[in-house]
């Protein structure tokens, strides 16, 4: 026994936890002939796991029905417990796998494969192939290399063997292989160089994604928990059934990702979440707020059980599902976020924003949009569609915005074509392009038989802060270099005239003439305020000329906003009536109380901060906003002891309370390791002003290495409030358990 243990080190470099059983003879006439039989397949899940990056995967670590979970394009081990030795000059032996959602399957094709056990150096290099590896008594081993361009998904194995000159057997596993797309393969078209990369957008299964706006940036955490329980049966069932992807497409990342794209959302398609951008919390009812989600496995998990659209998203949410769903399939995939992000619905490239004479917008006339911030993915892959510098990273995205080829859905966008404005690269280009770099034109409206008065036009505002989690750290990365070259410079320019040239909106081929410059108007907002505190908002004006007087009359005004650019409730305004003397400057000022704001604040506690004035004499008008948010608290995550791989620790999370009134009905929503769903605790007290909000639970991680326990709080007073921690776990003590061999088969005379 010693001896068959170290040869089978030997062979998968490490310790396998197997047993071997003893064969029974079989009554059928095949094996009474003599044939070979199969008496079961042992996955060698801990080699193969290893080796394909596939390990934490609960397909191949649960107790129950292990599945084997592999990449495509590189070669996986398999064990296979025979009731002979095998006798290369006797026995043939041929793989058959197939697409097990396959109703028919013929002969080899895109659905399936017939692959013979051959000899090592004989087999096809991107092929399917078989290869013997060595045997121990009637164990064979064989190592498998599926096509690098197969199906994704989960394949079924049956394997024939054959007496030469007699008769012949065929056994069939119970249980499926997953295939995944294989970014470790150079021959794969969604290949990542760099170890660090594919760590960070394939295999972590938690991060950041950005909100807030351009000036106040909040990170959100959000657990993709793209290994847990149904998630990549989920994943597989988007692809096939609500995106509709049939055939060879299935093996395409570019197919993939278009139709997952339009998946996510349900808009056309039984998708998985149904959005809602409601103002108040009342719009949320029969479902969970967009603020309330942790992260995907509670969505996915409960969207997988009933088929049916889970409530309530909004983009952060689309986006960190969407993360969820490629990086189960193995597409690198990241979340990123923009700020004013541009929403041009009518394609013209600038944002027209029609204004009356209190500064208000008339949504009635104006359908673009400018978000404070939107979040979208980006997927690596190659495009050979385009060409190969059109590789990398590609932009897609599950928010419902506009219809791409009459279906909500978006990309993917190569970012080379976006920068380079390639407008009619596909797909949606244009619309991405226009979402980072649109120009926002404002205008002035009089009534019906009145020419629109043009105000101004703001070329640099769109598509600011373009923001990711950074590589290996929890920290922002800055990539608005990848979308466009920097505002400002003759290349951002140029690139936008080309792209105008190519649209045919007349708005697109309108720029601004001179205009009277002599007032110059600037906000000025403390950096750090937070919810609870009282805080002002000041506008300086300057007369830069040194002889004319100029009469200023306009308003300043504080309203609530969404992040998606609608305005709310006014909290408060001033107008002002003035003569500017030469090179005079003047302040005026609002000071804005908690008392004025709490109860207005929409979401995501985010103002709009405004000015409409008048240069009296000059016949001039002058619109300037900026977005002002005020600061939630973060929760604290603390951890007892030093935790331990499947051994339970203790965790507390704290939260102080940053109102002067008390938070009723508080609750906090947990993801971490080891849990299966998502964990709510509710507070039986009220938390009094200054006071902290306290809660305590256990986890027990599934497996050594770096993990994240993302937080959320709520209550009737306060929401939007998270918190995140990463650490390390430690691995235990060697453990001497050992796993059976999967024997459960089914073998026929054929």
């Amino acid at each position: 026994m010693e001896y068959i243990k170290n040869l089978w080190r030997h062979y998968f470099g490490r310790r396998q936890k197997y047993i071997i059983v003893p064969f029974q003879p079989d009554v059928s006439d095949g094996t009474r002939q003599g044939v070979l039989a199969v008496q079961g397949i042992d996955f060698c899940t801990e080699t193969n796991g290893e080796n394909h990056h596939t390990s934490k995967f609960n397909l191949m670590t649960r107790s129950v029905d292990r599945c084997l979970v592999v990449r495509r394009g590189q070669a996986f081990k398999l064990d296979i417990l025979l009731n002979r030795p095998f006798d290369a000059n006797r026995d043939a032996i041929s793989f058959i796998f197939y697409v097990g959602d396959v109703e028919q399957r013929g002969p080899s094709g895109d659905t399936s494969a017939a692959v013979p056990l051959l000899e090592k150096g004989s087999e096809n290099l991107g092929a399917w192939s078989a290869v013997y590896e060595g045997q121990v008594d009637s164990h064979l081993m064989v190592a498998v290399t599926p096509a690098v361009e197969c199906i994704v998904a989960a394949w079924r194995i049956d394997i024939d063997t054959k007496l030469i000159g007699g008769g012949s057997l065929s056994y069939t596993h119970p249980q499926p292989i997953y295939i995944l797309f294989n970014p470790w393969c150079l021959n794969d078209s969604v290949y990542m160089p760099g170890h660090n990369h594919r760590d960070e957008y394939v295999l972590e299964d938690g991060g950041l994604m950005y909100r807030g706006v351009y000036n106040r940036i909040k990170p959100t955490p959000w657990n993709y928990a793209q290994y847990e329980k149904d998630v990549l049966d989920c994943a597989l069932y988007l692809v096939r059934e609500v995106g509709k992807v049939k055939g060879r497409a299935r093996s395409d990342p570019i197919r993939t990702v278009r139709a997952l794209s339009a998946s996510v959302n349900v808009q056309d398609d039984n998708g998985v979440l149904f959005g809602n951008w409601g103002t108040e919390l009342s719009d949320y009812s029969g479902g969970t707020h967009p603020l309330k989600w942790v992260g995907s496995l509670s969505i996915l998990q409960k969207y997988y059980e009933k088929k049916k659209p889970v409530k309530y998203a909004q983009c952060w949410v689309y986006a960190g599902v969407l993360t969820t769903i490629c990086r189960a399939l193995g597409i690198p995939c990241r979340p990123v976020s923009g700020y004013d992000a541009a929403h041009d619905s009518q394609g013209s490239l600038t944002i027209d924003i029609i204004k009356d004479e209190e500064g208000n917008t008339l949504e009635e006339f104006t359908r673009d949009s400018v978000w404070n911030y939107h979040v979208w993915n980006e997927v690596w892959m190659e495009r050979p569609d385009l060409g190969p510098e059109y590789g990398g990273w590609q932009a897609i995205d599950s928010t419902p915005q506009e219809m791409s080829e009459d279906v909500y859905r978006c990309g993917p966008a190569s970012l080379r074509a976006v920068r380079e404005a390639e407008l009619q690269r596909p797909y949606d280009v244009s619309y991405v392009f226009a979402q980072v770099n649109a120009d926002k034109v404002l205008w002035k409206y009089f009534g019906e038989i009145q020419p629109l008065k043009l105000l101004g036009r703001d070329t640099t505002s769109i598509g600011q802060n373009i923001s990711t989690k950074a590589l290996g750290t929890m920290e922002r990365e800055d990539i608005t270099s990848l979308y466009k070259y920097p505002e400002r410079t003759w290349e951002e320019r140029e690139t936008m005239e080309k792209a105008l040239r190519k649209s045919e909106s007349i708005f697109a081929r309108y720029y601004l003439n001179d205009a009277f410059n002599d007032v110059i108007f600037d906000f000025e907002l403390k950096d750090d305020i937070k919810i609870g505190q009282d805080f002002n908002v000041v506008l300086h004006m300057k007369n830069r000329s040194t002889i004319n007087q100029h009469q200023v009359k306009g308003v300043l005004r504080v309203d609530t906003v969404t992040y998606t650019g609608k305005t709310g409730d006014s909290v408060k305004r001033k107008e002002f009536d003035l003569n500017l003397a030469p090179e005079a400057k003047e302040v005026i000022s609002i000071l804005v109380t908690f008392d004025e704001y709490f109860k207005k604040l929409v979401d995501q506690a985010s103002f709009n901060i405004a000015c409409l004035a008048s240069i009296v004499d000059k016949n001039f008008d002058y619109f300037a906003q900026d977005d002002f948010r005020v600061r939630n608290p973060d929760i604290k995550i603390e951890i007892n002891g030093k935790p331990t791989s499947r051994q339970e620790f203790e965790v507390i999370v704290k939260l102080e309370n940053p109102l002067p009134i008390p938070l009723k009905n508080g609750k906090f929503y947990i993801q971490g390791p080891g849990l299966d769903k998502q964990l709510k605790i509710e507070l039986n007290e009220n938390v009094a002003p200054g006071e902290f909000a306290t809660a305590q639970f256990k986890l027990t991680p599934p497996w050594a290495g770096r993990h994240q326990i993302s937080a959320k709080f709520t209550s009737k007073e306060i929401q939007d409030i998270d918190g995140f921690r990463s650490f390390i776990v430690s691995p235990p003590a060697e453990s001497n358990d050992v796993s059976s061999l999967e024997n459960t088969h089914e073998t026929r005379q054929i």
